[in-house]
């Protein structure tokens, strides 16, 4: 979280709940299968819940999924089962209070530990999401694969990519090889099949329910099989996590377009999804969104 803080987009220029329902039964009538709701941070959206409900209940969508930092899980985890929500990730990137309090800037970590124990208590699947860094969090890989086996959930380890004002450069990032590595020292890890769109790759720790993951967005480029779409906060499309978003589908719903009109917008943006991204030493920041205003 910036220490300055984040700029407020006026309420007139966010999608409605009314425009979000719409452009997601858009999508699933357009072989779209999951979903997942993100940030900034979506538990601080006034009746999100009623999101949530709205959402699940569309008609072949297979799965509904949340990206939260975790600090109304405690709360809200029945809530969110009963509205059909399928699985939370939690952005943690630190079990140390100090540190997470430098990353966060909330003395906030009991409450995401208690919200994880309630998301697995009404049995939502969850996973936790822990992008490492040299010299701030490194050191925290083994405990967190502990904390993997201890819990019975997964614990994924993403590699740190380049953001607006996020600081990146190619020797901040710690590889998911690297990490392995290190994790093989200790624990005997066991890949798990996964599917040509997975962007995790996944491994059993010993004889554990445990599971660590490694998404390696910068050195082990998997864009060939990604099948993603990003519809930003304000109804723009980004075809990529890392390209600038392009067009704006809510700005064509506000003007009463066609379901068709949006499939020739869509289609515009698809055709831009890279094949693959440049080498990590040709790597530079793209986007004019910081990852505060992007979202898991």
């Amino acid at each position: 979280m910036p220490e300055e803080g984040v700029v407020w987009q006026p309420r007139d220029e966010i999608l409605s709940f009314e425009e979000i329902e719409r452009l997601a039964r858009f999508f699933v009538e357009h072989g779209v299968r999951k979903i997942r709701l993100t940030g900034g941070e979506p538990t601080l959206r006034k009746g999100y819940l009623n999101l949530v409900e709205a959402l699940a209940a569309i008609p072949g969508l297979y799965q509904l999924a949340l990206t939260t930092n975790g600090t109304k899980l405690s709360q809200d985890a029945v809530a969110l089962k009963a509205a059909g929500l399928a699985s939370v990730n939690v952005s943690l990137d630190s079990l140390r209070e100090d540190r997470f309090l430098e990353i966060t800037r909330r003395n906030e970590l009991r409450r995401v530990l208690q919200g994880i124990e309630a998301t697995q208590a009404v049995g939502l699947e969850t996973k936790i999401n822990v992008v490492v860094l040299p010299g701030v969090n490194e050191d925290e890989v083994i405990p967190f694969a502990e904390f993997a086996c201890e819990r019975n959930l997964t614990v994924r380890f993403i590699e740190f990519m380049p953001f607006l004002d996020n600081g990146w450069n190619s020797k901040r990032v710690v590889s998911s090889e690297k990490i392995r590595s290190r994790l093989s020292e200790q624990f005997e890890l066991r890949p798990l099949a996964s599917g040509a769109s997975d962007v995790a790759r996944e491994y059993a720790i010993d004889d554990s329910a445990g599971r660590v993951a490694f998404v390696s967005s910068v050195t082990e480029s998997f864009c060939s099989g990604c099948n993603r779409i990003r519809l930003t906060s304000d109804g723009r499309l980004k075809s990529c996590l890392f390209l600038p978003p392009n067009i704006s589908v809510r700005d064509l719903i506000r003007k009463g377009a066609s379901d068709k009109e949006l499939e020739i917008a869509v289609r515009q943006c698809l055709d831009g999804k890279w094949s693959a991204h440049p080498p990590m030493q040709n790597w530079a920041q793209r986007d004019n969104l910081t990852m505060v205003q992007i979202g898991g």
